[in-house]
């Protein structure tokens, strides 16, 4: 700071000096091109209607799709040929386009056990669904128990859990608010016949007929 330069006036006493105006943060670099990248490098890599992160290696970048989870990505590495640690932005269209044909075949390439819609209702076929087809079929499973009126169905028309859990503590709906506990209730109980028993004993009592007068006795007849 120079010598000659006017120092800054301090605030008069009871006000608060205005806050210094925050530093701009830098903008968090979403893709950022990997030291290793190749010259025809893409940032976003198109692949099942999904937009993945072409720095991402290809074993995890596939898992951003819905409906492939680590093995489904590790089998499609594997039976396109590519290498699971390479970057999903290094690969070149036509080995995404294999892999996404794969990925549409892929119950006719790998056991029963790996496919997520094994033996289905409506084909009878082992499937393996990605993408919005998850969402759809999962709607349309339960639309279908809801119109046969099962368990499950009932269930999720109500809003309530479906797999048997308890609803006392958790996943409580409704008007109901907090838990009651027994010795509560018992003495909820007992307070309340207690006020019934004296509401009949006042009925008792209106309901009973006032006593009768007695009636004057007849004077015997003199002879």
């Amino acid at each position: 700071m120079p010598e000659n330069a006017p120092t800054p006036a301090p605030p008069p006493k009871g006000t608060q000096a205005a806050p210094a105006p925050a530093a701009a943060k830098p903008p968090s670099p979403t893709f950022v091109r990997p030291p290793d990248a190749k010259e025809d490098f893409r940032y976003i890599v198109r692949f099942a209607n999904t937009d993945l992160n072409g720095a991402r290696t290809v074993l995890y970048a596939l898992q951003n799709v819905k409906g492939v989870g680590p093995r489904i990505a590790e089998a499609l590495a594997d039976l396109a040929g590519v290498s699971r640690s390479e970057r999903i932005g290094n690969l070149s269209e036509a080995d995404t386009e294999k892999m996404e044909q794969i990925l549409a075949s892929l119950h006719e390439r790998v056991p029963q056990w790996m496919v997520n819609r094994p033996a289905d209702p409506e084909t009878g076929a082992d499937l393996h669904l990605f993408g919005s087809d998850v969402d759809l079929r999962r709607r349309d499973d339960i639309n279908r128990m809801r119109m046969i009126r099962s368990y499950r169905g009932v269930r999720h028309e109500q809003g309530q859990k479906v797999r048997g859990q308890r609803t006392r503590s958790n996943g409580r709906t409704g008007l109901t608010v907090g838990v009651i506990k027994k010795t509560a209730i018992q003495a909820a109980q007992a307070a309340k016949k207690e006020e019934e028993g004296g509401k009949k004993e006042e009925k008792k009592e209106e309901k009973a007929p006032a006593p009768k007068a007695a009636a004057p006795k007849a004077e015997p007849k003199k002879e």
